[in-house]
């Protein structure tokens, strides 16, 4: 899912506990003594270098694995799946492994293309035309293999889902008002709501759900046995792994929630695994689709979802001076590029608490699996599994760690520093324009949702996709929340419309401002068939007020498009062209007397004929 601010402290080992978990988790290592015999003394050391991460990340708790052919050669826990209760963490614990589960979405479409019932390279309309994008053009041109690549040209918008319980199908749906920020095929822009697109086509080509066509395609074929899609599930199970990362200002390690508002977007990020079922997933990877002798995934659909298809900027060896991976491309859930002259497949995943990255070298038939919990020290996935590779391969070790943790360290500094700044452009001694309970109200945007604004103990409070907090007065009508440790700060500017009324709330989200407009106050379908009818301009020409079949009011002049009447509040309705004109239906005695039209230049009476 890739969202989490990454945001460290000496971790204690008691004894017992230690011991325990080294008996435990070495347990597969052995397995080193299987078909290369020289793997244990190409990780001599490799356990003080974790002693040492864990330490110097202050990491929770950190998962490896490692694939040679066809078998898992080493799998082991370091730290704690449980900081709290010092639980050690194993190769069966089980994590959130976030994006990772793209690539899983990818095959399963894949299968279906090889079912002849989607395709990677034609429009997907054609396949399933109740696909909408923002216009025609995307419309008529983009294809499965555009969403899963990243290359539609729109940006990810991840707060429509993120804390939501919007369903697939309403994401699905959302997808017409995504405006594109850059031309198809020409720039990566990540982008989870096109996963769950995706997941929701399998469901609709397939007739199972997208948890149904993994559970019965991939998972049970792959001996899968722990591996699902939700925390509760997870919770039932001997070893889950407990979301601790470290807050903002200091080195504390506290427990946060588990994620668990996923099931929209599951197709993007909703798998819980553990090293050793992630080990049957990356064997089949690694052997073109085979587990165990069984072909498992054709081997020409793993083959074009490898196939790079959006070519990435060397922005690390340019502005960092980082030389060792180069030539990133992405294909369909997963990327290649060259790490120091060997091709590398990979992926990685982030959601609250926990992080994983799994990756091979296709030609030295070598896989590394790392689950790492902790936001701030989510880059451990990179600097282990770069570890691993460079002592499996005789090469000289790279300082990943010292070079990630320095900059780490500053980003930290630098956000304390920065925090601690907050507010210095704000103008002193203003009020806002309105009575606090003006401000009070639902405030839609068609794709993200709905705002709600509402007075709590004398103040405004927001209310947004289960993130609620109170607002603070900025200056003139801008509002902020706390600065809250997980969710950061939301500002939220307030906007009047011509009437002066308090109609729309401007905020920053994901990579832009979004407007949300307060909602209607729309009179009941009884009182709408009320006032429909026949109405006389001044100079006598006769117009209808017509209720439509999608229960919205039109205004009909003879020869002209019908122009829809907008609910305002109560009797009053807008122009949906222009801001500065309304128009209101007056009653006397229960009868409908007249329309008003209301504008800059005057008030116009239309009576009811």
């Amino acid at each position: 899912m890739n969202r989490i601010r990454t945001r460290i402290r000496p971790l204690s080992f008691p004894s017992l506990l230690l011991i325990l978990s080294l008996l435990i988790a070495s347990v597969p290592a052995l397995m080193a003594q299987g078909p290369d015999k020289d793997l244990a003394k190409k990780l001599q050391g490799f356990d003080a270098y974790m002693a040492k991460i864990l330490k110097d990340w202050n990491a929770p708790g950190i998962g490896v694995g490692i694939v040679v052919g066809d078998r898992l050669v080493f799998a082991k826990g370091y730290g704690y799946r449980d900081f709290e209760k010092k639980l050690p963490y194993t190769p069966t614990t089980l994590h959130q492994i976030a994006s990772n589960t793209k690539l899983f979405t990818a095959v399963a479409a894949g299968l279906l293309v090889d079912e002849g019932k989607l395709t990677w390279d034609k429009p997907v309309r054609e396949s399933v035309p109740t696909i909408n994008f923002y216009n025609d053009q995307l419309n008529d041109t983009v294809t499965l293999r555009d969403m899963l690549a990243h290359r539609t040209g729109i940006t990810r918008h991840d707060t429509i889902w993120f804390k939501s319980d919007v369903s697939r199908l309403a994401l699905f749906e959302r997808l017409k008002y995504l405006e594109p920020t850059a031309p198809l095929r020409q720039t990566f822009l990540y982008n989870n709501l096109m996963y769950a697109a995706a997941g929701y086509l399998i469901e609709l080509q397939s007739g199972k759900t997208w948890e149904e066509f993994l559970r019965e395609r991939l998972f049970g074929p792959l001996k899968m046995t722990s591996t699902t899609f939700s925390i509760a599930d997870m919770l039932k199970q001997p070893e889950p792994g407990v979301p601790f990362t470290e807050k903002r200002d200091s080195f504390e390690l506290y427990r946060i929630p588990y994620y668990e508002d996923i099931g929209g977007v599951a197709p993007c990020g909703a798998i819980i695994s553990n090293i050793e079922d992630m080990s049957h997933w990356l064997i089949a990877l690694m052997n073109d689709g085979k587990f165990e002798g069984r072909q498992v995934v054709p081997a020409d659909v793993l083959k074009a979802t490898l196939a790079p298809a959006i070519a990435l900027p060397n922005t690390a060896a340019e502005t960092r001076g980082f030389w060792e991976i180069l030539n990133s491309a992405y294909g369909m859930g997963r990327w290649t590029a060259s790490y120091r002259g060997h091709l590398i497949a990979y992926h990685g995943g982030d959601l609250p608490g926990f992080h994983s990255q799994i990756s091979f070298l296709p030609k030295e038939g070598i896989g590394v699996l790392v689950f790492v919990i902790g936001d701030h020290c989510a880059g451990l996935y990179n600097i282990v599994s770069y570890n691993v590779y460079e002592r499996l391969l005789g090469l000289d070790q790279t300082p990943w760690s010292a070079r990630q943790l320095e900059t780490r360290l500053k980003a930290k500094t630098a956000g304390t520093e920065a925090r601690g700044r907050a507010g210095a452009d704000r103008v002193p001694d203003t009020k806002p324009s309105h009575p606090l309970a003006d401000f009070a109200g639902e405030y839609e945007h068609p794709a993200y949702g709905v705002i709600k604004i509402d007075l709590k103990d004398g103040g405004l409070r927001f209310d947004f996709h289960k993130i609620v907090l109170p607002l603070a007065h900025f200056h003139y009508d801008r509002f902020d929340t706390p600065d809250d440790e997980q969710f950061g700060k939301t500002s939220l500017n307030f906007q009047t419309n011509p009437q002066g009324d308090v109609d729309k709330v401007v905020t920053s989200l994901d990579e832009a401002e979004a407007v949300f407009v307060r909602k209607p106050e729309t009179p009941s379908p009884d009182l709408l068939q009320k006032l429909a009818g026949t109405y006389e301009t001044p100079v006598g020409i006769k117009f209808l007020v017509v209720l439509k079949e999608d229960g919205g009011l039109y205004l009909r002049f003879a020869g002209q498009p019908d122009q829809k009447l907008v609910p305002y509040k109560g009797l009053k309705f807008r122009d949906k062209d222009f801001s500065d004109v309304t128009f209101e239906f007056t009653f006397e005695g229960g009868t409908v007397k007249a329309l008003k039209q209301i504008d800059p230049s005057g008030v116009t009476i239309f009576p009811r004929k």
